[in-house]
C-alpha cells in the first residue's frame, strides 16, 4: 500500500480536474480526496496499491482534455487505512 499527497499546477481549475480525478481514482480502487487550492492548483491525497497510485499519478500529469498540467509535486505519506472512498473535498 502507498499513500501520497500531490499538488497539481497549471490550468487545472474550471476544467473538471477534480471530478475526473475522483472518477479515475474510483475506477482504480483508490481512496482519498481531491480539492482546489486558493493558489489555483489542485491538491489530492490518495491511498491504494502501489501500481494503482502510479497509474493515478501518470494520469495527473495529463488530466482531463481541457487541463494543461505544468507540474505535479508528490510527497509520500504514511498509509492511514482511514479513507473509505475517493471524495471531492471543498
Amino acid at each position: 500500500m502507498r499513500r501520497i499527497r500531490a499538488i497539481v499546477s497549471g490550468r487545472v481549475q474550471g476544467v473538471s480536474f477534480r471530478a475526473s480525478t475522483a472518477a479515475f481514482a474510483r475506477r482504480l480502487g483508490i481512496v482519498g480526496w481531491v480539492k482546489n487550492r486558493a493558489d489555483g492548483s489542485v491538491e489530492l491525497e490518495a491511498e491504494g496499491q502501489g501500481d494503482m497510485i502510479a497509474a493515478l499519478l501518470q494520469w495527473c500529469h495529463e488530466g482531463p482534455p481541457a487541463a494543461h498540467v505544468s507540474r505535479v509535486h508528490v510527497d509520500d505519506l504514511t498509509v492511514t487505512n482511514t479513507d473509505r472512498e475517493f471524495e471531492i473535498a471543498y
